[in-house]
């Protein structure tokens, strides 16, 4: 006789199986009716378990299955959007894909014209906060909230992102930068008029992007290792490298483990992180343990500065202003809305959004100007019309930034924005209350009620329908846009989609922050929806202004002085460099120029894009005039 248990289990499994199949063909039958391409997977390539794991099983894939499935296992890969670009889509037959499972059905799309209207039309397509959930941990915010909540957070929050804090954060980036080049040039990493060769480029930057946060974020001037602390006791406390009583990291120590830390932090239940049997989940603890206690006294001090009725700042500092929208008086105040968790929480998402993401791009753009010495000598160029040899003090925002951004520093940064988006991919969802319909060349598709849709950055920033191009001169590509070529920038401008002049339906309402274009007028303007660097619509980057001006002040900063070179010590001493014929120095470069855009090409993404695994390209900073390869009018 059968037991019991044997029964419970196989009913179990046909359950199972029941359940499976019977998701898959309802959302096969849904795929369907939308008239959009679609593809079958039996487990969805956003499944937690197969992002975990898929550097075990892909490979194994790719070497058991046959030729035929190369084209269905591409979104297999978590970096899949930046690594091979068109390829899936042109495979699956369109800009618009679903990719489904039975349990998940997404629309993954680089089509500027689905693209613009997903951003625009706000309450039909939300952001996706079921992916954010894990960015509550310190309480909801600007990023984590919709509908009525979101517009009082952003309301809130979007009133520090004005042109005035825009001018600080300028004169602030142009003195971090160049505290970073007086860290690069100390005393034990000099070389006569170079730098030794600089390992720690990614990491460099990340410290940079810190110290600008710092007083973006909270109006505290940190610093890099050598500088002088401030007299101010304030300043001295919390941008001194050394903990106060009470604490056992120093503020920048405790904001920088804690993103660094981000994923465990985010991942691990923390009750137990302190007693895992790993170093870094005890100092994941240790970061965020710090951080909030900073928080706290932080918040406590402002709300004390507000209650005094000094509403004195150093400049831009988001949490003073949370504080005073909601404790200062009535005529200044803006909403009491937010709780003391949510004014920490808003403090803590503008860090780490503000942070990885322009530190990964100063990072990216300076690597390539090393690997590109044409594109380099050109804004040495230009930064010579604009601001000659006038000391970095005098610069002023007013008059220097909008020419800067005209300039080739402007198309350099958009150029790395296009090639090497923060985020490659920003999730929306179909609003659960109703079917919404999209038109792409003229013809209405619908989406069904509450479908996942990812905007894929890289594939439509490369998307030759909509940027200007020309047959590769190094690969023999049809296309060059894989390239990171800033002259794209001066070329004709691309191809309208068919309804871009359609805006009966866009959300048009001013939900504050910075409202012009994220291009120079003067430079190539893409059509709507094809370049997304900072998203797009009413639920863009609310600190996109200030990343770029924090850009438009350090690569005038290191290159009015410097040049910046690849390092080339793993085929040459500085020796043999010396004795080397100029045609033998080009033949090196190449090589250091194939091993940078080899880095750069296996970037992937942990929260942003970067490169991993230890992967870096080593470079040297040297002053004008003395350089080794650069100069040399035969390397492009």
């Amino acid at each position: 006789m059968v037991s019991t248990g044997i029964l419970a289990v196989g009913a179990l499994v046909v359950w199972a199986v029941y359940r499976y199949v019977s998701g898959l063909l309802r959302n096969i039958a849904i795929a369907r009716k939308t008239g959009l391409p679609y593809v079958v997977y039996p487990i969805h390539p956003l499944n937690v378990a197969w992002q975990l794991t898929s550097a075990i099983w892909l490979p194994l894939f790719n070497k058991l299955l046959p030729k035929s499935w190369e084209g269905r296992l591409i979104p297999m890969n978590p970096d899949w959007s930046y690594r091979t670009n068109q390829t899936f889509f042109e495979w699956a037959g369109g800009e618009s894909v679903i990719i489904l499972s039975h349990d998940q059905m997404v629309l993954y799309t680089e089509c500027a014209e689905v693209i613009r209207q997903v951003t625009m039309r706000r309450e039909a397509f939300p952001k996706d906060i079921a992916r954010y959930g894990l960015l509550t941990m310190f309480g909801q915010n600007v990023l984590t909230t919709e509908a009525a909540i979101w517009r009082m957070h952003r309301r809130v929050t979007a009133s520090s992102f004005n042109e005035k804090n825009a001018a600080h954060t300028f004169r602030e980036a142009i003195e971090q930068t160049k505290g970073m080049i007086q860290y690069f040039f100390r005393s034990e990493n000099k070389i006569g008029d170079s730098t030794k060769t600089i390992r720690s480029l990614e990491h460099d930057t990340i410290i940079w992007a810190l110290n600008i946060i710092g007083y973006v974020g909270f109006g505290l001037r940190l610093l890099f290792p050598g500088q002088k602390v401030p007299d101010d006791p304030i300043l001295a406390r919390y941008g001194s490298p050394n903990p106060p009583p009470g604490y056992t990291l120093s503020f920048a120590d405790s904001l920088g483990g804690l993103l660094e830390r981000i994923i465990a932090i985010l991942l691990l239940p923390e009750k137990i992180m302190p007693y895992l049997p790993f170093e870094f989940s005890k100092k994941a603890w240790e970061a965020k343990d710090n951080y909030r206690k900073y928080m706290a006294e932080f918040l406590e001090y402002k709300t004390e500065q507000v209650r005094k009725g000094n509403h004195e700042r150093m400049g831009m500092d988001i949490m003073g202003e949370l504080v005073e929208a909601v404790y200062g008086e009535k005529d200044t105040k803006k909403s009491a809305e937010l709780t003391n968790d949510e004014i920490i929480s808003n403090a803590f998402i503008m860090t780490v959004a503000g942070h990885e993401t322009t530190a990964n791009i100063l990072h990216f753009t300076l690597v390539e100007l090393a690997t590109n010495p044409a594109a380099q000598r050109r804004l040495q160029k230009d930064i010579d019309d604009i601001l000659g040899d006038a000391d970095s003090s005098t610069w002023d925002y007013d008059r220097d930034v909008n020419t800067l951004l005209a300039s080739h520093v402007g198309a350099c940064i958009n150029e790395t924005l296009r090639t090497m988006p923060p985020v490659t991919g920003i999730p929306k969802i179909v609003s659960s209350s109703s079917d919404q319909s999209v038109t792409i060349d003229g013809q209405k598709y619908v989406l069904p009620a509450g479908l996942s849709i990812i905007l894929t950055a890289p594939p439509v920033h490369r998307n030759p329908k909509y940027w200007p191009s020309r047959p590769s001169e190094r690969t023999g590509k049809s296309t060059d846009l894989e390239e990171w070529i800033p002259d794209r920038w001066y070329r004709e401008t691309g191809k309208s989609p068919t309804n871009a002049d359609d805006k009966s339906d866009e959300d048009t309402a001013d939900y504050g922050g910075f409202q012009g274009s994220d291009t120079s007028a003067s430079l190539f303007r893409p059509v709507r929806g094809s370049f997304i660097p900072f998203s797009d619509g009413p639920r863009s980057c609310l600190g996109r202004r200030i990343a770029v001006v924090e850009l438009a002040a350090a690569l005038p900063g290191i290159f009015q002085k410097h040049s910046l070179e690849l390092a080339v010590d793993e085929w040459a001493s500085d020796e043999e460099v010396e004795r080397m014929s100029a045609e033998e120095r080009r033949k090196l470069y190449k090589k250091a120029q194939e091993s940078s855009r080899d880095n750069i090409s296996k970037a992937g993404s942990i929260i942003t894009l970067k490169l991993l695994n230890g992967r870096h390209v080593p470079l040297r900073l040297v002053k004008r005039g003395k350089e080794r390869f650069i100069s040399d009018l035969e390397l492009d």
